[in-house]
Parts: structure tokens; C-alpha cells; sequence
């Protein structure tokens, strides 16, 4: 047999005008069998399990996606790991339980190698977000800071749910960092309607006697987001766990990409990342080491049923004595003294 095709990595950051020439290659190569020079190892524990018009969805280990991809050859990465808070997100296509209980230099040390790979394959004036607690974040942000990459925010996504920790403060929002491999190659700040009284219609704000200079088209974008709607109702969730809303994907991928860029989302979960990344006629590819159905019914626009306990978002997917634990002997790892 022919010897295993070798992803050759750049040695030099392409022109802009051919930043990604090889997106249809890249998503129709055989991962399960290819080999990549940065380290010489084989693809053996995933497989191609859907493809669209636009990109690739993979059942397996991110860390794998990600070895087989070259250097400098996605525009932009959006990374939505596990928060490491015990929830039961089921077992991989060979069977074993996926661990969502780390402890917390194992989990810090777990993205570390996902997040070196993710700047690895960034292109330059590519862009990466990362979605997590405040409290991972942290780490993460000093991790990209290290690999040389240039920080662009810390945007605060509201919480729109009651989360009462003992001898804590109420947690009010999630962690998304931006950050870019250099100079931003797009960078196109969205404007939001400008906020009004949802029962008199008023103006929230006087501001400050000029309202008759702002913008008509709305005004700039902050890094506090409070308009991104949680994922509840059962006509769009789509799995048990939580789920991203579309519209903070197309808030991300509107900023940091145009058609025909490269996404690269590692952790698919419910495919938000790919479904909008298909509307929006971006390029993708991803990888979900779980159960990969409901991603595939989405991306065909077939309904999915989910069962969903009454126990609150917070509760949903999460062991019972998992649940136990953070409500009565864990509460600091998720706030920390």
C-alpha cells in the first residue's frame, strides 16, 4: 500500500490573498490514517462521521484533530471544553466514560495541550476564543499569553440563571477571551440596538443629553455581553447538557472571519459552532468525542427529542452524586477563596 500522505507544516505565514487555498484538501483527507510531520503520529482512534457543503464533522479525541491540521491554517478557532464540573456527558464510539471530574492541575494541564495545539494551527491574524468559568480562564489566558499571542479582550457573557454559592458572590457571567495570532486580519465590530424599556419603550439611558448624535445603526459593542439568551426551550436545545446560543457564535464569527475562512471548533457539543459557521458560509471543521447524533440531526435540520429532568440548567447532565458533592463538599473549586 501507498505510504500515509505527510501534512507538511508552512514555514512561512502565507499571503492573505491565498491565507486558505487548501480548505477543500484539508477537509476531505482521510484523518483516521494520515500522519503529520510535527511528530509523526497516526491517526487511529477517530473517524469521519458527517460532511456538508462547507465542512467535516469527526468523532474523537480533539487532541488528534488537531496534530493532523498544518501550521497557520485556520482563521479562526472558537474552543467551548468541558468545565470540569463532573457533568455526565456519556461515553466515547469505543465505549468509555468521558470524565468531566479532573482534578484541577490535571484539567489546567489538559487544555494546555489543546490550546498549544490551537495556536499552532492558527494562521496569522487569525483569531481564538475561549469559552469557560472565569476561574479556568485565568489559567488559559496565561497559557496564550506565553505562546505569544496577542490578547484582544476578556468579554464578560451574562449569566441569565440563579446560581446561589454559599459565602460567595452571585456568579454573573462566563468568561469568553479573544485573542489573535498578531494584528487581527478581520476585525469587524458589530453595533447592538440601542437598549430600551421592554415595558414603556423609553430610552434606558439619558445619554447625557446627546441622544440625537448616537448612531442610527445602534452603538458600538462592548466586552460585556448581556444580550445573549441561554439555551432552555425545547424547540431549540438540542442535547441534555448546556448548549451555546447561535447568536453569540454569529456575534464571534461576524468580528473575526469572512466567508470561506477556516473554523475549528474541538469540542462540538451540540455543533453550534458548525451550524452557524454553515449559515454564515464559513469553511469548518470539528470533532466531538461524545455522541455525535444530535449534531448530525441539526446540521440537517432534523428535530431532536431530549429529555430533560426538572432540576435546572445547572443540573442538567450532571451524576447525582456529582451534584451532591459541589452543593455540599466542593462549593470553592468552582469559586475559590
Amino acid at each position: 500500500m501507498p505510504e500515509d500522505p505527510v501534512i507538511q507544516a508552512s514555514t512561512a505565514p502565507p499571503p492573505r490573498d491565498t491565507l486558505h487555498p487548501t480548505i477543500g484538501t484539508l477537509l476531505s483527507m482521510p484523518l483516521l490514517s494520515t500522519k503529520v510531520s510535527h511528530g509523526a503520529r497516526t491517526m487511529q482512534g477517530m473517524k469521519k462521521v458527517h460532511s456538508t457543503e462547507h465542512g467535516s464533522l469527526y468523532q474523537g479525541d480533539c487532541l488528534e484533530l488537531l496534530a493532523a491540521q498544518p501550521d497557520d491554517s485556520v482563521a479562526v478557532v472558537f474552543a467551548d471544553p468541558p468545565f470540569n464540573l463532573g457533568k455526565d456527558y456519556g461515553t466515547t464510539h469505543h465505549g468509555n466514560r468521558i470524565s468531566d471530574d479532573m482534578r484541577d492541575l490535571e484539567y489546567v494541564d489538559w487544555c494546555a495541550k489543546w490550546v498549544k495545539e490551537c495556536a499552532r494551527v492558527l494562521a496569522p491574524g487569525g483569531a481564538i476564543w475561549l469559552y469557560n468559568l472565569p476561574k479556568w480562564n485565568i489559567d488559559i489566558g496565561h497559557q496564550l499569553n506565553e505562546l505569544g499571542l496577542m490578547f484582544r479582550h476578556w468579554v464578560a457573557v451574562d449569566i441569565k440563571m440563579l446560581l446561589p454559592i454559599p459565602a460567595r458572590l452571585y456568579p454573573s457571567h462566563y468568561s469568553l477571551l479573544y485573542y489573535t495570532n498578531g494584528k487581527p486580519r478581520v476585525f469587524d465590530r458589530p453595533r447592538i440596538p440601542i437598549p430600551v424599556c421592554r415595558h414603556c419603550g423609553g430610552d434606558i439611558r439619558d445619554y447625557g443629553g446627546h441622544r440625537n448624535k448616537l448612531n442610527p445603526q445602534g452603538l458600538n459593542l462592548t466586552d460585556v455581553w448581556t444580550d445573549i439568551p441561554p439555551v432552555r426551550h425545547a424547540r431549540t436545545k438540542t442535547r441534555a447538557a448546556n448548549q451555546l446560543s447561535e447568536k453569540m457564535l454569529e456575534r464571534v464569527l461576524s468580528i473575526s472571519s469572512v466567508e470561506a475562512d477556516l473554523v475549528l471548533d474541538p469540542f462540538g457539543g451540540s455543533g453550534t459552532t458548525y451550524v452557524v459557521a454553515e449559515r454564515m458560509h464559513r469553511n469548518w471543521i470539528g470533532i466531538e468525542l461524545g455522541d455525535t447524533k444530535p449534531i448530525i440531526e441539526r446540521l440537517r435540520g432534523e428535530s431532536t427529542y431530549v429529555h430533560r429532568p426538572r432540576n435546572g440548567d445547572s443540573g442538567k447532565g450532571m451524576t447525582s452524586a456529582r451534584k451532591l458533592r459541589l452543593t455540599t463538599e466542593e462549593p470553592s473549586r468552582l469559586f475559590p477563596s
